[in-house]
């Protein structure tokens, strides 16, 4: 086991992280969702925003699914697919839940998509394993 210990620092979710993304999940009915528009800092190319964050906020959504239904999951697994460029100041709603749970093993899912347009910029499914919070 890992001890999993939240002190508000964590770079996607983290409230007291500076340089955080300060993403704010709410349980949906399948999951949880967050609204993130991505600043010039967040970018790889010139105003395309790094894969790595979008695979970041991705890993996010599916653990917060877990995390609104009472499990503390660790990511194992994950595979992003790429659909759409994301720019610097599109803003995006992430959505991640829960497909099928077997002891403590996760398999979940997630989606980045433009509020603007309901493009779909990303997709993620991963493997997710269900640990203990620390204290």
């Amino acid at each position: 086991m890992i001890p999993l210990e939240n002190d508000n620092y964590c770079i996607a979710c983290g409230k007291d992280n500076p340089i955080g993304l300060r993403l704010r999940f709410e349980e949906t009915e399948t999951g949880a969702r967050a609204s993130f528009t991505p600043r010039r800092e967040h970018q790889g190319y010139k105003n395309i925003v790094h894969g790595g964050i979008i695979s970041m906020v991705l890993d996010e959504a599916m653990s917060w699914a877990a995390i609104k239904k009472g499990m503390w999951p660790v990511t194992a697994e994950m595979e992003v697919r790429f659909k759409a460029p994301l720019h610097e100041g599109q803003k995006v709603l992430a959505e991640g839940w829960i497909e099928k749970k077997k002891g403590r093993l996760i398999i979940a899912g997630a989606s980045l998509t433009l509020q603007s347009e309901g493009t779909l910029v990303a997709t993620a499914r991963g493997r997710l394993f269900i640990d203990e919070p620390a204290g």
